[in-house]
């Protein structure tokens, strides 16, 4: 039994370490707050006890009290538990009062820093904290201190002669009372400030202005304040991305949303990950594949699902396709088949079903056998086509998509405008996204359509679908975001 004091870093999923990580995924319970981004909650298994213990002005979850406690019952339970916590534990985190209670109460523990907002919200904003020819020094100083002390322990008169760098953390409600301190201790009033707010996240935003003047900027919670002549430099690189600021809806399946979502996320995007569908693997029982003309995969959906449920279950391997060609829809089945050691002999221009019916040959004698591994209750325009033109065609249903139970408090933002682009990457999503909202919303985001099959779904629903991927694949839907997003700013 352990406890773990993780630090979750100030935002940005990616800068969670690799122990930390890997101790998600091992963990029996994750005790977490609201800073800590919610994607790294899908890092526990699937069984983890997940304990929300967030604060936030006018709402707490669970005191501090109520957490240790909890660190203590679980440890005492034998469990591996993480305690997920925003930034770095040891840094304005309380992680060394969770210590001390973790020892007395006898439990072992482990300290995982983590990155700390106090320095990379001045890195994503383009701001080094030191700087050979600016500030050889940091401070790193809260401006919310425990009111239950009675007393301060911030000499800001002090701070303001010491002079480098000083970031204040949870200061912006005290900010005018601070920089008049500072200024009274030796700081002058032109005195560079920058205040990041929501650091790391894809909300950020950089406010800078002076000492004298930062009473009246404006800064609002939660920024890491930087005081110092570094806040006057301006290496700006986050900001810059193409996506910044974006509000947009993935609506594919869990399975599939984690490449779609870290692209976008990479260029910026606030990612809302709504899964309308979610993916159930069939049994597969293959059919005789010797004399087979062709075998059809439709998606990597049908890959994994032939090979993993029926080529694995059954013991067999590449040799089976001997003399059999294959043919795919779309370059992300290709490449799914290349991963399986297959190469395709049919990749139809378009991506749909009809283009691949306009390119496959005539058969080369009546009734050879055509296969299609593909999703139960997929549109049957393939099979009849290929029937009509003398094949004798078999259906494989190797998984089917079911309606997933999306985030309700996600649900709600989307029913209320508040996101600015919805993507559908198949007609599935759309049908079972509008079943899950009850109708299409009144202030309907703009809507990315994959391709004409899906356009034609989101239609038919109601739907406006106001950008069509030119290339129907998740590099057409990001160009297409991407261009949207222009067009919108």
């Amino acid at each position: 039994m352990t406890v773990y004091l993780v630090g979750a870093g100030p935002g940005d999923p990616g800068l969670l370490t690799q122990r930390g990580a890997a101790l998600m995924r091992a963990a029996d319970v994750v005790v977490y707050d609201r800073l800590a981004h919610p994607s790294l909650l899908a890092l526990a298994p699937r069984n983890a006890e997940l304990v929300d213990v967030g604060k936030s002005p006018g709402n707490v979850a669970m005191d501090q009290d109520g957490i240790n406690a909890t660190l203590v019952d679980r440890g005492l339970k034998g469990l591996e538990v993480v305690r997920l916590k925003g930034g770095d534990p040891f840094v304005f985190g309380r992680g060394g009062e969770e210590a001390e209670v973790l020892i007395a109460a006898g439990v072992p523990f482990e300290v995982v820093p983590g990155v700390t907002s106090a320095i990379a919200a001045a890195a994503y904003a383009g701001i080094p904290v030191t700087h050979r020819n600016v500030s050889t020094h940091v401070t790193i100083v809260t401006g919310h201190e425990d009111p239950a002390k009675g007393r301060t322990d911030v000499n800001w008169e002090a701070l303001g002669a010491v002079g480098g760098t000083v970031v204040i953390l949870m200061g912006a409600a005290h900010i005018r009372d601070i920089a008049e301190r500072l200024i009274a201790g030796g700081r002058g009033g032109d005195t560079p400030v920058a205040a990041v707010r929501y650091g790391t996240r894809p909300e950020q935003q950089t406010l800078r202005t002076t000492l004298g003047e930062a009473g009246d900027a404006g800064i609002r919670s939660p920024s890491a304040i930087i005081v110092g002549e570094v806040a006057a430099l301006d290496f700006s690189w986050f900001e810059q991305r193409p996506l910044l600021g974006a509000r947009i809806v993935v609506t594919r399946a869990r399975e599939q949303a984690s490449s779609l979502r870290e692209r976008l996320e990479n260029l910026g995007a606030l990612v809302l990950e709504l899964p309308s569908i979610k993916i159930e693997p069939l049994e597969v029982t293959l059919p005789e594949l010797g004399g087979l003309e062709w075998i059809i995969f439709t998606s990597p959906n049908g890959v994994d699902g032939f090979f993993e449920n029926g080529m694995d279950v059954a013991g067999l391997d590449a040799r089976v396709f001997w003399g059999v060609r294959v043919a795919a829809i779309g370059p992300g089945t290709a490449a799914s088949l290349a991963a399986r050691g297959l190469r395709c002999d049919l990749l139809p221009e378009r991506f749909v079903a009809e283009s691949l019916l306009e390119a496959m040959p005539d058969p080369t004698g009546e009734g050879a056998r055509v296969l299609i591994a593909r999703a139960q209750d997929a549109r049957d325009v393939l099979p009849e086509g290929l029937a009509a033109r003398g094949y004798s065609v078999e259906i494989l249903d190797v998984y089917r998509t079911v309606r997933a139970d999306p985030d309700p408090t996600l649900l709600a933002q989307v029913r209320s405008g508040d996101v600015d682009l919805v993507t559908f990457t198949s007609g599935s999503t759309v049908k079972n996204l509008t079943e899950v909202l009850g109708g299409v919303p009144s202030s309907q985001p703009a809507v990315i359509s994959i391709g004409p099959i899906t356009s034609e779904v989101a239609t038919g629903l109601g739907w406006v679908v106001n950008h069509e991927a030119a290339e129907h694949t998740i590099d057409g839907v990001i160009a297409t975001a991407l261009a949207a997003w222009e067009s919108m700013a």
